[in-house]
């Protein structure tokens, strides 16, 4: 379900140290009920992405990313020089120093993003092209049942005119088409995963 922006700014997290000129471009309640103390394992699955048992099988979804990575590879989104420490810098250079020695989490095995650094209930990741710089900010908060559950926030910040002529032109397919896949294929996986969480 989508989620106001005020979901995330209302929150102390302490990704509001460092992504001040990012702008929120989404807010997301994930379908990953569990306990104050099943954090790590949310991580540990965006992390591996395809590798966890659920994957994401719907055909528009894998049409979308098939068509955005071969426009990116004749138009040169994403070649090196584009990305991390080379066109932006790295928000982990932003860190202060109890972030810096903090855990820095794991990286997205099937994605572009990097981890920027893992808390006890909040995961920053990063990624850079040609097109934006993005954060995934992932966080455990606390629902309406008594329970927890996982909250995506994705921050932005486009790469001048053509960043934002390009974000403008994609957000309907995210819309309907990236995140509704996305969403329920992290909820099927959380699933099939809770035996895994419930040993410990």
């Amino acid at each position: 379900m989508r989620l106001p922006s005020t979901e995330h700014t209302s929150r102390p997290w302490r990704i509001h140290e460092i992504a001040g000129d990012f702008r929120i471009e989404d807010v997301w309640a994930l379908p990953t009920p569990g306990g104050p103390d099943d954090f790590p394992h949310l991580v540990r699955q965006i992390a591996n992405g395809a590798r966890g048992r659920a994957t994401i099988s719907s055909p528009v979804y894998r049409l979308l990313f098939a068509v955005r990575w071969k426009l990116g590879g004749l138009l040169g989104w994403d070649e090196a020089g584009t990305g991390t420490g080379s066109r932006v810098q790295t928000l982990r250079d932003r860190l202060s120093a109890d972030l810096r020695d903090a855990p820095r989490g794991p990286d997205v095995h099937s994605g572009p993003f990097t981890s920027v650094y893992q808390l006890h209930d909040e995961w920053a990741a990063e990624m850079a092209n040609r097109t934006v710089h993005a954060v995934m900010h992932i966080g455990w908060v606390p629902d309406k049942a008594g329970g927890y559950r996982g909250q995506m926030a994705v921050l932005v910040k486009p790469n001048g005119l053509f960043g934002v002529a390009y974000m403008t032109a994609i957000k309907p397919f995210r819309y309907l088409g990236v995140y509704p896949a996305l969403l329920r294929a992290i909820g099927r996986t959380w699933q099939a995963n809770a035996d895994e969480r419930s040993a410990g």
